[in-house]
């Protein structure tokens, strides 16, 4: 491996781009080391993009068909939040994109990145073969998996997975099948009572038989904390916890800003309720 190993983000997006696109790419940008795929079906020229961030134009019923080939099996995208629970086969159905990266990793839009590689650096990423963000569950706003043909067909482990990937309903496979909330007040997986094996379940068994390595402690920043400042590619919250990513999917369910400027400043104030470009 190489003294930086090289890391491919994925990310699928169907329609238009959100109103916080924008701040993503700006902080996709101060992440020079890091390539950034989107495989979309918008085919509108996007300002301020900056280079390590890759658009792939495929319509929803390529990925359908490319997907159903390669697994033997029709699988079943009716609508475009249904691709959450093939996160984590990412690497197995996008090969060409990952072909030349020692890690990949899934990626939402909702997502404010602070520096990356001061996170996950390399000594952190010679040690893991998967890396989450929370110490609960795998999390499915960003994960990493080393490029290596075990972790690409991890997913494969779960009893479920051709059930889920042929259900048109969402099982929340990338995470834990929806019960976040017993986890984070401490419950084991393996306690609870889920309608599918997620991949939560299969990355803490190996974990547990000591057959792969996997990273889960809380280095990210989410929920509607306010006091959440960026400030040139970095993000803290109260000025003194720096986080590897705000995730903004609580702020975007109620802030919908009618106008977003076409240039992200270098510095901006995330309250409870809304970002704030000064304060």
């Amino acid at each position: 491996m190489n003294d930086t190993s090289r890391i491919a983000i994925i990310t699928c997006w169907y329609g238009k781009y959100p109103w916080y696109f924008p701040y993503y790419l700006h902080s996709c940008g101060y992440n020079e080391t890091v390539d950034f795929y989107i495989i979309t079906d918008n085919t509108e020229v996007i300002p301020n993009k900056p280079n390590n961030v890759k658009i792939i134009h495929k319509t929803l019923e390529d990925i359908i068909t490319d997907a159903s080939e390669k697994l033997g099996f029709t699988v079943n995208i009716d609508h475009p939040y249904k691709l959450c629970d093939f996160k984590p086969a990412y690497g197995f159905l996008f090969p060409e994109i990952i072909k030349d990266y020692d890690f990949w990793g899934q990626s939402d839009l909702d997502i404010i990145y602070g520096n990356v590689r001061d996170f996950i650096d390399e000594e952190m990423l010679q040690k893991f073969d998967f890396i989450s963000l929370r110490h609960d569950y795998t999390t499915g706003c960003f994960a990493l998996y080393k490029n290596t043909p075990l972790m690409n067909n991890f997913f494969m482990r779960s009893k479920d997975y051709k059930k889920v990937f042929s259900d048109p309903k969402h099982h929340c496979f990338d995470e834990c099948n929806f019960v976040w909330d017993a986890l984070t007040d401490g419950e084991s997986i393996f306690d609870l009572d889920t309608e599918i094996e997620s991949f939560t379940h299969i990355i803490k068994k190996a974990e547990q038989e000591n057959e792969i390595k996997a990273h889960f402690d809380f280095i990210l920043l989410e929920g509607l904390t306010g006091r959440i400042n960026f400030d040139n590619g970095r993000i803290f919250y109260k000025n003194q916890f720096e986080g590897i990513l705000y995730h903004l999917f609580w702020l975007k369910k109620d802030y919908k800003p009618d106008k977003v400027p076409s240039r992200i400043p270098e510095k901006y104030y995330i309250s409870k309720t809304r970002i704030y470009h000064s304060r």
